[in-house]
C-alpha cells in the first residue's frame, strides 16, 4: 500500500450512534447541529472524518475524502460565506461547532493557519478518535499537539502537506505521515489527488519534513523580495534588473511571483516561518534566516487577486522598505 504532508486537517472519530443535541464549544457558545444519518456511519467501507478547516487547502482535502465516499463534517458555527461556499462545494456536511464535530466523527483533520493549530486542538479537547494534525509546524508544536490529544485517550498522527490544494489532479500533491497509526490515515488517502507517504523515524517526523521543505520555498521568496527591496531603496533597482536579465533572467519574474504570493497568502506565512525558526533552534541550527522571514511577510500588505502584478511588487516593496525609496538609478 503507499504511503505524505500545513496543512492541516484534523479528523475525529467518535462513537457510531452518539446523540448530536446541543453541546457547547470551546468558547461556551452553544449552537444545534443535524447527527450524521445511520447509513453514512453503517457503510462498511466509509467513515465520518471531521475537517477543521475548509479553507482552499482544507476543502481540497476534504474533497479528496468525500470523492472516496466518506461523510466529512466540518465546523460551521462562526465561518466566513466563502467558507461555507467551499464547503459546499466540496460535499462537506455543516455540524455546528468543533465540539460537535468530535461527537459525530472518526477521525478529526486539523488543515489551518499554523498559528492556530494548538487551538483547533483544545477545541475538540477529549475526542478519542484518531486526530490527524496536518498543519506547517515544527516538531516541539507537533508534540505539545499530540499531548493534548493522548492526554484523553485520543490517537495521534503527524502529517504535512507539500503542494497545491489536491484536485483535481493527481500527482502534484502529497500528504507525509509519521506516527504509530499513520497506515489508517495513508488508507483514507489512497488512490486521491493527494498520494499519502509514510515516514519511518519520529512521530514528528512529518512535520520536520514540511519545515524543512518550506524553509527552502517560502525562506527563499522573503529573501529575493528583501534583495529586491534594498535594490528599491538605494535606487538602483533598474541595474539589478538588468544584472538578473543577464546572468539570473528568472529571478525578476520569480520575485513578482513572490510579491503576489506576499499579500495573499503572507499572513498565514508569519506563523509558518517563526515555527520553521523554532525548529531551526531546536536542532542547534541558526534561527535569524527565518525570523527575518516572518518580519519581511508581516509587514506585506494584503491585497485582493485582481490587482495587477506591477502594482502589487510595488506596493510590497514599498511595504518592506516604509516607503523610504531612492530615485532610480
Amino acid at each position: 500500500m503507499p504511503r505524505e504532508f500545513s496543512t492541516v486537517i484534523c479528523v475525529t472519530s467518535a462513537q457510531a450512534h452518539r446523540q448530536t443535541d446541543q453541546h457547547a464549544d470551546i468558547t461556551g457558545h452553544a449552537s444545534s447541529c443535524p447527527a450524521v444519518s445511520d447509513s453514512a456511519m453503517d457503510k462498511p467501507s466509509a467513515q465520518v472524518i471531521g475537517l477543521l478547516h475548509p479553507g482552499e487547502m482544507g476543502a481540497a482535502v476534504g474533497r479528496c475524502l468525500t470523492d472516496r465516499g466518506h461523510t466529512v463534517v466540518w465546523a460551521a458555527h462562526g465561518r466566513s460565506p466563502a467558507t461555507a461556499a467551499r464547503a459546499v462545494a466540496a460535499g462537506l456536511t455543516e455540524a455546528g461547532t468543533a465540539r460537535q464535530v468530535a461527537e459525530q466523527a472518526q477521525v478529526i483533520i486539523s488543515v489551518c493557519p499554523p498559528h492556530a493549530a494548538l487551538d483547533i486542538a483544545w477545541a475538540v479537547h477529549g475526542f478519542t478518535g484518531i486526530y490527524l494534525d496536518a498543519n506547517a509546524i515544527a516538531p516541539g508544536t507537533a508534540r505539545e499537539v499530540a499531548q493534548l490529544i493522548t492526554a484523553n485517550g485520543g490517537t495521534y498522527v503527524d502529517g504535512g502537506i507539500i503542494g497545491p490544494p489536491p484536485f483535481p489532479e493527481k500527482g502534484l500533491s502529497r500528504l507525509y505521515l509519521s506516527g504509530e497509526h499513520a497506515a489508517a490515515i495513508r488508507d483514507l488517502f489512497e488512490g486521491t489527488a493527494l498520494e499519502p507517504l509514510i515516514l519511518s523515524g519520529s512521530i514528528t517526523a512529518a512535520s520536520a519534513v514540511k519545515m524543512a521543505y518550506a524553509a527552502w520555498t517560502k525562506g527563499t521568496a522573503a529573501l529575493l523580495l528583501a534583495a529586491r527591496g534594498l535594490a528599491r531603496a538605494e535606487g538602483v533597482e533598474d541595474a539589478l534588473l538588468s544584472e538578473w536579465e543577464l546572468s539570473q533572467p528568472q529571478l525578476a519574474g520569480q520575485s513578482e511571483r513572490s510579491a503576489r504570493s506576499a499579500v495573499t497568502k503572507g499572513w498565514r506565512w508569519v506563523a509558518e516561518m517563526e515555527e520553521i525558526a523554532q525548529c531551526m533552534a531546536g536542532a542547534g541550527l541558526p534561527d535569524g534566516f527565518h525570523q527575518a522571514a516572518a518580519e519581511i511577510f508581516r509587514r506585506c500588505p494584503r491585497l485582493p487577486d485582481t490587482v495587477p502584478g506591477e502594482e502589487t511588487t510595488r506596493a510590497v516593496l514599498a511595504a518592506l522598505t516604509g516607503g523610504n525609496l531612492a530615485e532610480p538609478a
